[in-house]
């Protein structure tokens, strides 16, 4: 296999060529080994309230056994919908421990991509900031939803504290919207319930589905990702071994300022930093830059992970870099490109090199980084990491290209998802020979380093989330006063891409104020086109298809 993988001679000293994917027979397994290790040791921190692993062992246990005790089997899918909170490691590895699929939710999703993921995936279960309830309750009856259970952001951070924080989001900003939903408990309700019970045993073998990550995947229609047991363990462990040469096991502090629902934090944060006795700062609102800042104050921050959008935003602020930065070792940036100035500005900032990974949902995520001792090539995604084969092929015919052709990146390795949930279809024509195709257009140097040229032809990147245009032109094309659109990717110094939208009118009223109003209800904010430009016609091919090609050129 070393013959496949010429990169090997470039890994950095101490990172291995292979993991073993079947470590642990189940996630389950790694996080009790997990909190026996580190039981003492500060597990989860969110503003200025923290957790053990004891505590959170204990909680997510108690959690666990609550959801059995309301009729919830294992194999049954549970939503977690809600912003960086320590109820959210709770809720995860509760969920996980009784057996049930845990679908992550964006808490940011209109009540109409609420209703696709739910009803797509059949979740029975929710746990939902008290903030996206009244979006719940406007589709709940469309869904098999029928356990509810609520919090708010204040209730885990204690009695005096807790107060005080809600009735400022409750009352001062005003971020809760009225809702009606029946029969809901609340999260410490469940925590003190679960008490009475305990976790009905269940087989938890390596290729049991636990999350369903949704994703666009390389059509744009959200799908369900199948991620097994073997998949996370495996991904867990190819990047503990890529950081573990540059940490000491039970004396980390880690930042996530992402989102534990999105599949970078959730597996580099959530998982692979917590298994080595990390303890994590979480950051519920990154767009307040405050809240990042001061965690630099209170914390001696070791090691960070970010998308570009967000160093960016750091380096340009007067009080961010006036921090210490003298512990942090290792920053990762993912979810979309690292720019070349970004870079360079955040080492001379913080004195620390800011390494980009790439991967994919559907590999759990992570399929390669740049080497973290600085070695890496600025520029390109890195070398493959630990386990994993990534090759070039031809765009049209599926063979592989030698060394310096450009073609389609493919990824095979233990972090391959099991496929898309009800799509076989799609299954096939994404994961073929056990080679995930990933439709991302790039090129391999003789080290191994690989630079990505082109990405999926029509995908939007905005801020490290995945954006599809035929999304927003069939949510589009629903207004009554729109004879056709398209949706394209322009450049944005904030936020890497912002969605550009075309739209030939069917009543000339129409009025681009109008139309953004219509954009707000119906997708999520960073979906929400920042442009919009009528015209009389769109360029089309000789069969009628819209050639978003031409209008990326115009």
């Amino acid at each position: 296999m070393n013959e496949e993988r010429p990169w090997l001679k470039h890994y950095p000293k101490g990172v291995p060529a292979n993991i073993d994917p079947d470590a642990y027979p189940n996630l389950v397994a790694m996080l009790e080994e997990t909190f026996e290790k580190y039981r003492k040791l500060p597990a989860f921190a969110c503003m200025g309230k923290s957790l053990t692993f004891d505590q959170i062992d204990k909680m997510s246990r108690q959690f666990g056994a609550y959801l059995h005790s309301r009729g919830l089997e294992p194999g049954d899918r549970i939503a977690l919908m809600m912003p960086n909170m320590l109820q959210y490691p709770i809720a995860l590895f509760g969920a996980l421990r009784a057996g049930l699929v845990v679908v992550n939710t964006n808490p940011l999703y209109t009540p109409r991509e609420m209703e696709h993921q739910f009803t797509d995936s059949g979740v029975k279960a929710i746990v939902i900031a008290e903030n996206f309830a009244a979006n719940l309750e406007k589709i709940i009856g469309h869904t098999e939803i029928k356990t509810v259970i609520l919090t708010s952001i204040g209730e885990m951070l204690g009695a005096i504290k807790g107060t005080v924080v809600n009735f400022v989001v409750r009352k001062i900003k005003k971020m809760v919207p009225k809702f009606n939903i029946a029969n809901t408990v609340n999260f410490s309700e469940a925590l003190s319930q679960g008490k009475k019970f305990v976790i009905k045993e269940f087989h938890n073998d390596p290729d049991r589905v636990i999350i369903h990550q949704y994703t666009g995947g390389t059509t744009g229609v959200a799908k369900g990702a199948m991620l097994t047991n073997r998949n996370l363990v495996a991904n867990m462990q190819q990047i503990r071994a890529w950081m573990m040469p540059y940490l000491k096991e039970k004396e980390e502090i880690a930042l996530s300022p992402l989102p534990m629902y999105h599949i970078f934090a959730f597996t580099v944060n959530a998982l692979a930093l917590m298994s080595i006795g990390t303890m994590t700062v979480l950051i519920t609102n990154p767009r307040d830059l405050s809240t990042v800042v001061g965690a630099f104050k209170d914390y001696k921050i070791t090691l960070m992970t970010g998308i570009n959008t967000l160093f960016n935003a750091l380096v340009h602020n007067a009080d961010f870099a006036k921090q210490d930065f003298s512990s942090l070792k290792i920053t990762v940036g993912g979810g979309m490109a690292v720019q070349r100035p970004v870079a360079e500005k955040w080492q001379q900032v913080t004195g620390c090199v800011l390494s980009e990974g790439y991967g994919m949902t559907e590999s759990s995520p992570v399929a390669s980084i740049n080497p973290l001792d600085g070695t890496g090539r600025m520029g390109t995604i890195g070398l493959p990491v630990s386990s994993t084969l990534i090759r070039i092929v031809d765009i049209d015919t599926g063979s592989p290209l030698p060394i310096g052709g450009t073609g389609e990146i493919q990824i095979k390795g233990p972090q391959v998802m099991k496929g898309y949930f009800n799509r076989p279809d799609e299954t096939a024509k994404t994961v073929k020979d056990g080679w995930l195709c990933t439709g991302d257009i790039g090129v391999m140097s003789e080290e191994g380093f690989i630079q990505i040229v082109d990405r999926k032809k029509d995908m939007i990147l905005v801020s490290g989330f995945n954006v599809y245009p035929n999304e927003i032109e069939e949510v589009v094309a629903a207004h009554p006063k729109v004879l056709e659109a398209a949706a394209i990717g322009i450049p944005s110094d904030k936020s890497g891409e912002v969605v550009k939208l075309f739209v030939v009118k069917k009543d000339k009223s129409l009025k681009e104020k109008e139309l953004i109003e219509y954009c707000r209800e119906n997708l999520t904010g960073y979906k929400v086109p920042k442009e919009i430009e009528f015209r009389t016609e769109l360029p089309k091919t000789n069969v009628g298809k819209i050639l978003r090609r031409e209008l990326r050129e115009s």
